[in-house]
């Protein structure tokens, strides 16, 4: 699958960009689960101001599509028409600290802020240590692990949106609620400041500890999957209404729901992107059966099927 080429188009229109502009760049090694096709097009912007300018300038007609580490992703397999936009670690990947505030662009590992903040004596943002993303993604997914969401420890985010202004949000501005945030969708999320608060190393690192031993012993992290595929019902376990549907095991093609954990899907080898979606798609209707619940995708799906 190739789209026609629009680069030069792009740069024509935006002589003052300077940010990487890459035609039909694949993406699979881009996600976690290593499936997809390309991007018509992949930016890479500098800094803020090359991602505000580059929006400003594309047309309106233009679909855009922001991606992190592509962990709680699926790219389908005939790829993305339009443009995809990859924040890179040079240019919004800095952390900070400065008294009980730690700052982070969106492109930080929520791994790396966390362990920042406990070098820094400082406490409540370990359970990013537990979450295999971006300060991007757990903005906009209200991203939490081990009892904890962003919600709780974040002052303000800063993002551009679709017309190249750049905008500042409260945390009650964020519009939060489980697993997303009520943000326009077109907003991208540049940086954010979180608060947290000083405690004794010890406790922060015991807290990190069991973060980490909960991942490696429940979770099929070794494996190619994207996380958590499904929101957990109020009141309910996914993998528990997915178990209780006979699903644990359950393959498809070169896709199967993890016998570690069976709210994952893993990439046996072969997987394509289509396998995974409709194994997914299979499990939420066996729920649906067996239980009366209808289970909602975490996991987010973009670009168009294989044609």
């Amino acid at each position: 699958m190739t789209f026609p080429d629009i680069t030069g188009d792009l740069k024509a229109a935006m002589p003052k960009l300077r940010g990487r502009l890459l035609a039909n760049q694949s993406l699979a090694e881009l996600t976690w689960f290593r499936v997809g096709g390309p991007a018509q097009v992949l930016f890479t912007p500098v800094d803020e101001d090359d991602l505000a300018y580059f929006l400003a300038h594309l047309p309106d007609d233009c679909p855009v599509y922001t991606v992190g580490v592509g962990s709680n992703l699926i790219v389908r397999d005939g790829g993305i028409p339009g443009v995809v936009i990859r924040l890179a670690p040079r240019g919004f990947g800095e952390i900070g600290v400065n008294g009980d505030i730690v700052s982070a662009g969106a492109a930080a590992l929520d791994k790396r802020v966390a362990e920042t903040a406990a070098a820094a004596n400082l406490a409540g943002l370990e359970f990013f240590f537990g979450i295999p993303g971006t300060i991007g993604g757990a903005l906009r997914m209200n991203a939490g692990a081990n009892g904890s969401e962003t919600k709780d420890v974040l002052i303000e985010a800063s993002g551009v949106d679709r017309k190249g202004n750049k905008l500042t949000f409260a945390n009650a501005e964020m519009k939060f609620v489980y697993r997303n945030s009520g943000v326009d969708p077109s907003v991208i999320f540049t940086s954010a400041r979180f608060r947290a608060k000083p405690a004794a190393p010890e406790a922060i690192r015991s807290r990190m500890n069991e973060v980490q031993t909960h991942r490696e012993t429940a979770q099929p992290i070794r494996d190619k999957t994207g996380g958590s595929t499904f929101k957990n019902p109020p009141d309910n376990s996914a993998w528990k209404l997915i178990d209780a549907a006979g699903c644990r095991g359950l393959r498809l093609g070169g896709a199967q729901v993890s016998e570690m954990h069976c709210n994952f899907l893993i990439n046996t080898g072969d997987a394509t992107a289509r396998d995974i979606e409709m194994l997914g798609e299979t499990v939420r209707e066996r729920v649906k059966q067996t239980s009366g619940i209808e289970l909602h995708w975490e996991i987010k799906r973009i670009g168009v099927e294989q044609a």
